[in-house]
């Protein structure tokens, strides 16, 4: 055993507790929550007053009374928050920490796709900025997006931004005619057939469950396919001992947090998104010691895009709360 190694890691700790302690200080000078999506580090997890899948946090900034919100995602969740809460301040920690995925689509390639077929409604995926979301009918989460589809009257829809997320919702919806956007998770590509049929010889008794941002064949080979929110519930409702989860590595934490009797493996070690793990307690503690960060979206910009956001929440039987956003 390394001494030396054993009093970094002390003094790691330690590092991490003060700064979890000056955070909780600040949290409360300031009047704010900290919301933590599924995906980021153990310990950011661990000082969150509310954990979730995209959703789940939308809805949980618009019903609590902080007047600042601490989001640690990436751009495209913070500005959503923006849309739906403009009387609140909305702190991203990290102003690097982008989406690869919502980059591939532009307000200004929308409006071109739009023009190729002027009677088809556009599905938004959350993953994309504030300006694709004013170009969108509506938008929807990995959780909702198969009831969204089947609740748009259109019968073609422009589903953007990405592919996978779309061809499973052309399988399940297979009266809509789908045309999706070639838009791609980095992340969740990178899991390929071998790799599920590799572990799943190590763990044969274990159930598969995968995020549809997967490749199709690799859905093909799941026991289940759902959100990071749906896993939760699932994994925990479930009778099975053993899952392989095919999403974003930061997700074991708190399913074997709240599953101490169950196991978890990763697909693969390739499942980590850099974008969520570039925040760390010591950008949370400057975020709110100097209140940096802030995301803003101008109101011409907002006002069309909560619409879309509006939309699902009335799908999803979520619309009273849209109240708190002024409209």
């Amino acid at each position: 055993m390394n001494p030396n190694a054993n009093n970094r890691n002390t003094a790691d700790e330690n590092y991490k507790n003060e700064l979890k302690k000056r955070i909780l200080e600040l949290k409360e000078k300031r009047n704010a929550v900290i919301i933590v999506h599924n995906y980021q580090r153990d310990e950011i997890q661990d000082i969150a007053d509310i954990t979730g899948d995209s959703l789940a946090l939308s809805k949980a900034v618009m019903r609590t009374d902080a007047k600042t919100i601490v989001f640690c995602g990436v751009q495209f969740m913070a500005e959503s928050a923006a849309i739906l809460n403009p009387d609140k301040t909305i702190l991203l920690p990290v102003k690097e920490a982008g989406c690869p995925m919502a980059d591939m689509i532009t307000a200004e390639k929308l409006k071109a796709k739009k023009l190729e077929y002027p009677d088809a409604a556009v599905v938004c995926y959350v993953n994309s900025s504030a300006k694709v979301k004013a170009e969108s009918d509506c938008c929807c989460t990995s959780s909702n997006a198969i009831a969204v589809v089947k609740s748009i009257p259109n019968k073609k829809i422009i589903f953007v931004p990405d592919r996978n997320l779309a061809l499973y919702v052309q399988s399940q919806v297979p009266q809509k005619e789908i045309v999706p956007w070639k838009g791609f998770c980095p992340t969740h590509i990178r899991v390929q057939e071998e790799d599920i049929k590799e572990i799943k010889a190590l763990h044969p008794d274990a159930e598969v469950i995968a995020h549809p941002e997967c490749n199709p064949e690799v859905l093909a080979l799941s026991d289940h396919i759902c959100s990071t929110g749906g896993m939760f519930k699932y994994c925990k409702d479930s009778s099975t001992k053993s899952f392989i989860i095919v999403t974003e590595m930061g997700m074991l934490y708190r399913l074997r947090k709240e599953n101490l009797t169950k196991n978890f493996y990763l697909a693969t070690e390739h499942l980590i998104c850099p974008s969520m793990k570039l925040t760390t307690l010591g950008w949370v503690a400057h975020s709110l010691e100097n209140m940096t960060n802030a995301i803003t979206v101008p109101e011409e910009i907002r006002s069309k895009a909560i619409k879309a956001l509006r939309k699902m929440l009335e799908i999803t039987g979520e619309s009273q709360t849209v109240a708190f956003a002024g409209y």
